[in-house]
């Protein structure tokens, strides 16, 4: 929706306490006169009114006057108050209007500047901007008209660019996420716990399991001893020697650092030394599974999809050569960012997203996290942390590619939903809201802005042995003993390590990708978590190569219940509504299986002689997504005469359908999701059933289809969609569209 816009300079003005609601209605805070100055410049006598009944934190500006320092960045594409309404939600502290009409030329210069150009007049005080946002009113005429919004310094400008390039920001640890990294001494530890518990045990596969770990240890001991005695190492008959790799120095005044480092990529590992001149800080470094892949998918095509920070409580130097191993090129963190971008966090203190953006990079709602822990962070950061599995090399080799997606690949998938989820509603809710603002709006008609944690579903996955079972041994080093073994401090079970364990308890936590199933040492059943409907609706979605994506919204009324869709390739099929949103959100991932198995029986019924089943039946027997169906539940009225030919026409159309969508995003900026939205259908008869599509962009309807099958409904929608995208003139949806290129 187009924002209302004041009229141009010389034209017509009104009188002070018309129209556009200078004077407060009754039983409003009374205003203030103040003078309002450009630097040195005086602009003109402006009215304050505190937003809140009886000034309630009202006038912020000291000594009682207005001296603007300087305007923020302006913006391509979001209005300062959605900007500040997402970095620092119902700040607004008062508003302003001018006393004067007409009113001076400079401030009527100024307040028409900031409207076209999406920026604000900053007022310093102390660490605190005071961003002066230009709002449209009521009248016709020019009436310079501000609502005033604290924020942190700096927090504006990091933002602004951000939300402008459609960025958000993603916090990585490091030990046991994405490396498992030892030295000589950590070695010799574990593998001195492993005799001794092989010493104790009488179980014969337990015995195996441990003697098989003790022997990879070992392997990659003597390569380590290798590297130290001889700066080379033997792989596979082959004598590799060290390449000298320059360490871009952190900050002004440093030297220049030459590492030897041996890079073994078939192993996925590399042997490096943290302090070159000292061999003893020699370390061997295990790099996760399918890490390259989430790495590109961050710098794809050249433009940052995320600005990444790292957060861990391993040693500084340590740290900055684990991040070089993973970022070589520096694509991710420049060298010039590396010392304000990398948090090293005292072990036993709590990580927190407020430490990782103290120098205002970014604010905490615009950001998540990769860890293998959740406990680790501060409670307020917990919804944003997508927790992994531990990483472990030693202890299972094989379950890093044990699952279809590995580890980080479905990282990449969550930090990709993510950002889609977090754009879908700044763009569909926020800004249409905002634009939709003038001056006389109150407080409570700002609309929610969307948060980072609203797209995860937090699962801490640790591990918690049972009575029987022993915990594996934590592979890398961790936090303090990074020091301890850089130094040659020895390491003892039940000491270091005990952070990183869980004691016996009640049940135990099964480590995996999805959702987390209590065994209770009795044997009692299984029982699945509710997240696993969620889990199983993305892994449907991969195997179909379909994007599955989670819009959330909450409600404005009394109640705050959240609201869930679920779209599956850009089509709404599952709504949830729930207390949190994690209830909505699994509420909406049940019912969109639902509906993709009543999808998929519908659609198999007239081509393979599958039964079709009642839509309106629930899952009960069978698997939970696709039940047994008997002969008894067919309907015949569905069945075709000739399913060849059903099938033939449906081949076509999905062809059709492609094509088609591929001309449209063609069209389309990049990250601007045209979504098939499913109307509802007639009653009817199933002979005369029709489906009804729209296709959206952005809010916009740019086509409709009707049809008695899905993908006819569709393909008619997407046709007319088409035509409208070619031929519209709407500056709402021209600003979604790539620049006219000539034919030929």
């Amino acid at each position: 929706m187009a924002a209302p816009r004041p009229p141009p300079l010389g034209g017509p003005r009104g009188l002070a306490g018309g129209s556009g609601g200078a004077a407060p209605a009754a039983g409003a805070p009374a205003g203030v006169s103040m003078r309002m100055f450009h630097g040195e410049v005086f602009l003109g006598e402006m009215e304050v009114f505190p937003m809140k009944q009886g000034g309630e934190g009202g006038f912020p500006f000291p000594s009682n006057e207005i001296r603007v320092s300087h305007f923020s960045p302006p913006s391509e594409r979001c209005p300062p108050l959605a900007i500040l309404q997402t970095i620092a939600p119902f700040s607004v502290r008062c508003k302003l209007k001018t006393k004067l009409m007409p009113p001076l030329p400079s401030l009527e210069r100024m307040y028409l500047s900031c409207f076209s150009e999406f920026k604000s007049a900053v007022v310093m005080v102390g660490d605190e901007e005071l961003h002066l946002v230009a709002m449209p009113t009521k009248t016709e005429n020019v009436v310079p008209s501000f609502w005033c919004c604290s924020a942190r310094s700096g927090l504006y400008a990091s933002s602004v660019g951000m939300l402008n390039l459609r960025c958000l920001a993603i916090v990585f640890d490091l030990d046991e996420t994405l490396i498992v990294a030892n030295t000589m001494k950590s070695f010799e530890d574990r593998i001195e716990i492993l005799s001794r518990r092989m010493d104790v045990e009488d179980d014969p596969v337990r015995i195996a399991g441990m003697s098989a770990e003790i022997k990879r240890y070992i392997e990659d001991k003597e390569l380590l001893k290798e590297f130290i005695d001889t700066d080379t190492v033997t792989d596979n008959g082959k004598i590799v020697g060290t390449q000298k790799e320059e360490v871009q120095p952190v900050s002004g005044g440093q030297e220049r650092v030459l590492r030897p480092v041996i890079r073994l990529p078939d192993r996925n590992a590399i042997l490096t030394r943290i302090n070159p001149e000292i061999r003893d800080t020699s370390v061997f470094v295990k790099l996760r599974p399918a890490w390259e892949d989430l790495r590109n998918y961050l710098t794809a095509k050249g433009r940052k999809r995320f600005e990444v920070f790292v957060c861990t409580m391993a040693e500084r130097d340590y740290a900055l050569e684990m991040w070089r191993l993973l970022d070589p090129e520096g694509n991710l963190i420049s060298p010039q960012q590396l010392s304000e971008r990398v948090n090293c966090v005292k072990p036993g203190s709590k990580k927190s997203l407020q430490n990782v953006f103290r120098d205002r990079g970014c604010h905490p709602k615009m950001a998540m996290v990769i860890d293998d822990r959740l406990n680790v962070w501060d409670d307020k950061d917990q919804h944003r942390v997508h927790v992994v599995p531990a990483y472990t090399p030693y202890y299972a080799p094989q379950a890093e590619m044990a699952n279809a997606v590995p580890v980080l690949c479905v990282a990449r998938n969550v930090a990709c939903n993510v950002r889609g989820g977090f754009f879908r509603e700044f763009d569909e809710n926020l800004l249409k809201k905002v634009f939709e603002l003038i001056y006389d709006n109150g407080l409570l008609d700002l609309p929610y802005a969307p948060d980072v944690g609203d797209y995860l579903v937090c699962e801490d996955t640790n591990f918690a042995p049972s009575n029987k079972d022993q915990a594996p041994i934590p592979e890398g080093m961790r936090g303090a003993e990074v020091e301890k073994r850089l130094n040659g401090q020895p390491f003892r079970e039940g000491g270091q390590i005990s952070s990183s364990t869980r004691s016996p308890d009640d049940g135990m936590s099964i480590r995996g990708t999805g959702g987390v199933r209590n065994i209770q040492p009795n044997g009692a059943a299984v029982a699945v978590t509710p997240s696993v409907f969620v889990t199983v609706l993305q892994e449907i979605g991969r195997l179909c190569n379909s994007k599955v994506e989670f819009r959330s919204t909450v409600s404005n009324g009394k109640s705050m219940q959240f609201s869930v869709e679920v779209l599956f390739s850009n089509e709404k099929i599952g709504i949830g509504i729930g207390k949190t949103r994690d209830e909505a959100q699994v509420q909406a991932a049940e019912k969109a299986l639902q509906n993709l198995e009543n999808s998929y029986l519908s659609f198999v019924a007239p081509i393979a002689g599958v039964p079709n089943k009642d839509s309106r039946k629930s899952p009960g027997s069978g698997n939970g997504f696709l039940e047994d169906v008997s002969c008894s539940d067919v309907d015949i009225s569905m069945q075709e005469p000739s399913g060849s030919t059903v099938k033939q026409d449906h081949s076509n159309n999905l062809d059709k359908l492609s094509s088609v969508m591929s001309l449209i995003r063609e069209h389309c900026l990049e990250d601007q999701h045209i979504i098939f939205r499913d109307q509802v259908r007639n009653s009817s008869p199933a002979r005369n059933e029709e489906y009804h599509f729209q296709v959206e962009l952005a809010g916009q309807i740019l086509g409709s289809g009707v049809g008695s099958d899905r993908d006819v409904a569709k393909l008619l929608a997407a046709e007319e969609a088409l035509r409208t995208l070619k031929s519209t003139t709407d500056p709402q949806i021209k600003k979604y569209l790539r620049p006219v290129r000539c034919n030929g």
